[in-house]
């Protein structure tokens, strides 16, 4: 499976040399990473050249790595039903630079562009409906995106006197507790609650093996 995909990843580098940076393999599925401004050329030739046909996009979402100067990896998700065959592509992009949209090559991508945009901020030109899609519209921030806080920055609630939605700042009703998801076949390196009891038990004596 492996050296098809390999030479699967070399006939489309070959024929994508400018826009394709390269490809990987991994759990026997080919990645092609390529350049964000080509994008739109990289998915016409995978939709229409004849040994590939991925005419479905299945999926376009974001991933970010906040530590890298192009922040995001934008990722589409391929099928194609005549070969039975998938594919990955990947390409960099910043929270600045817009990539091309490609709704001109896949249709179905609006929705998935715009919910790229909702949740981490991602921009794509060209789209012409680039606005939420699953927060709200006066929601704050892109809540996917790693440095994003877990408590947001605003709660909503409905104000029966002013008779709408109203905003306002968290406020949490206990203060944020760390748990310690410690596996249950290792012991603790401290002495948990009620555990120092046991231990003075076992000191004096009093703890019996319960015959008597």
């Amino acid at each position: 499976m492996d050296e098809t995909l390999n030479e699967f990843g070399e006939y489309i580098a070959t024929a994508l040399s400018h826009e394709v940076t390269g490809f990987t393999i991994a759990n026997e599925e080919l990645t092609v990473h390529g350049r964000a401004d080509q994008i739109i050329k990289i998915l016409s030739f995978l939709r229409d050249d004849s040994a590939c046909h991925f005419k479905v996009l299945i999926d376009l979402c974001g991933v970010d790595y906040p530590d890298r100067p192009r922040r995001f990896d934008v990722v589409y998700h391929l099928l194609s039903l005549r070969h039975n065959q998938r594919i990955r592509v990947k390409v960099e992009a910043d929270d600045e630079t817009p990539i091309p949209s490609v709704c001109e090559v896949y249709t179905s991508a609006g929705w998935h562009e715009r919910e790229a945009w909702d949740m981490f901020g991602i921009l794509f030109a060209g789209n012409a409906d680039l606005r939420r899609i699953l927060t709200d519209y006066g929601f704050e921030g892109h809540p996917l995106r790693k440095d994003f806080p877990l408590t947001g920055f605003v709660e909503v609630r409905y104000d029966d006197e002013l008779k709408r939605v109203a905003y306002e700042p968290v406020s949490l009703t206990q203060e944020f507790r760390r748990f310690d998801f410690m596996s249950p076949w290792e012991g603790a390196k401290y002495i948990l609650p009620g555990d120092d009891k046991a231990a003075d038990n076992e000191s004096d004596g009093s703890i019996t093996d319960g015959k008597d």
